[in-house]
């Protein structure tokens, strides 16, 4: 049985600067969720001295054992979000994982450690889901990739300001107070999402309201499974994603043990990288998205193809290379490059499923990507390092890096092939079954 039509709705409820208001105290949030996660990458070394964790035990901190607590919980609060109030939901998940982080400093083993990342794994859980839809209701189909690039900043900026303020942090102060310093002021953000964001009317941004009852999430992933767009897109953005994280979690070591630096110099360093880079790559590649999309539905994820492929080349170059800022000088065009999926992914997704199912959708998209993507990227970064050391010793992180960058090639592949079929996937009216499952 479907849902009856449904009826437009006014846009005309919030002003252009109340949704932009909206969109950057949601980029600031998401800016947060991305210190907090990244803290401990450039904390590796001195927690490794201190500790005695090994790559693999580092890799399962910033990686499976993060993505299992991250990916899985996300469904469930997705759905909460397609049924109820978002943007409580953001704020109660802001205070949750900024608690945990500041916590994360008082460990004194790996369980202790773990148990505090799967804090802020729960906590981060339910930021985005809600975020993502959210924005979609903010802002039409031709300029959702366009705001959830600007929303998606917050990712190289929050990695920016994890390496530089944790590098710096660790050298007058060390590690453990770092993970407070970037914790505290989190609580403070969930008070200005609780007390200062206004919910929007579901569908507001095209003119129609949501269907009575939220879908359930197997009927949202029945609708997502069906359709070719999506599995290609969903597998290659995690595809992307394993290199990514790979890279964001390891670099540091390989800076530090390749060229004997310290952490502050490192943290400026990278942070410098991601930030600028990564910040360009994400912007431009919603832009590029969304006007090339306009002529020619297929090059909204044509362009995320072919800038993955052009990533390769630079990558292995940056990772030859005989001195830092040689190193870090090539990297920029592969993290500009790799960083195009980001917005375009979650835009397009969110245009695939009918209204209340947008939350789910991200959160069902968000599953796979980090699953693969943030659980086995860093895990199978730092297990091939540790199978290279032997032979390799301090190097070992360089060629384990070098090896899972060609994976982006088969990432490029992917969204070659949802780019094909997208114009047939995307939804057009808000008619759902939600009465049995797909």
């Amino acid at each position: 049985m479907s849902e009856p039509k449904p009826q437009p709705v006014d846009t005309s409820i919030f002003s252009p600067a109340t949704r932009n208001y909206a969109l950057g105290v949601l980029t600031v949030v998401y800016t947060f969720n991305f210190i907090d996660r990244q803290i401990l990458s450039i904390l590796v070394e001195p927690i490794k001295a201190e500790l005695g964790f090994s790559n693999f035990q580092i890799g399962l901190l910033t990686g499976l054992a993060f993505a299992m607590f991250y990916a899985t919980l996300g469904i469930p609060i997705a759905r909460l979000a397609d049924k109820h109030n978002r943007r409580n939901i953001i704020a109660l998940a802001v205070t949750i994982w900024s608690f945990f982080t500041a916590i994360s400093g008082l460990a004194n083993n790996f369980w202790q450690m773990l148990l505090a990342r799967v804090g802020v794994a729960v906590g981060e859980a339910g930021g985005s889901p809600p975020s993502h839809s959210m924005i979609s209701d903010y802002y039409p189909a031709d300029k959702r990739a366009t705001a959830l690039g600007i929303y998606s900043l917050g990712i190289p900026v929050g990695i920016l300001f994890g390496f530089f303020v944790g590098g710096w942090i660790n050298e007058f102060f060390g590690w453990r107070w770092a993970f407070a310093v970037v914790g505290i002021p989190g609580l403070l953000i969930a008070l200005i999402v609780r007390f200062t964001l206004r919910e929007p009317p579901r569908g507001m941004a095209e003119a129609r309201s949501a269907v009575v009852e939220a879908p359930s999430v197997w009927v949202t992933f029945g609708t997502l499974w069906r359709k070719p767009t999506f599995r290609h897109m969903a597998f290659g953005g995690a595809l992307a994603a394993f290199v990514g994280y790979g890279m964001t979690n390891f670099a540091a070591s390989f800076f530090i043990l390749s060229f004997d630096m310290k952490t502050g110099e490192v943290g400026t360093m990278l942070g410098l990288l991601f930030g600028i880079p990564g910040g360009i790559g994400i912007a431009l590649g919603g832009y590029l998205s969304d006007r090339m999309g306009s002529r020619d539905k297929r090059w909204a994820l044509w362009v995320v193809a072919a800038a993955l492929s052009v990533s390769v080349p630079f990558t292995v170059i940056a990772l030859m290379s005989k001195t830092a800022w040689m190193a870090w000088f090539w990297l920029c065009i592969p993290v500009m490059l790799s960083n195009f999926y980001q917005a375009t992914t979650f835009a397009q997704t969110q245009g695939l499923v009918a209204l209340r199912m947008r939350a789910v959708a991200s959160a069902v998209l968000l599953f796979v990507l980090n699953i693969i993507g943030l659980g086995l990227g860093p895990t199978v970064t730092g297990l091939i390092a540790d199978l290279l050391e032997p032979s390799y010793g301090e190097q070992a992180i360089r060629y384990s890096l070098m090896i899972c960058s060609f994976v982006y090639l088969w990432s490029a592949f992917h969204y070659f092939m949802a780019g094909r079929h997208l114009e047939n996937d995307l939804v057009t009216d808000d008619v759902v079954l939600v009465d049995k499952p797909a």
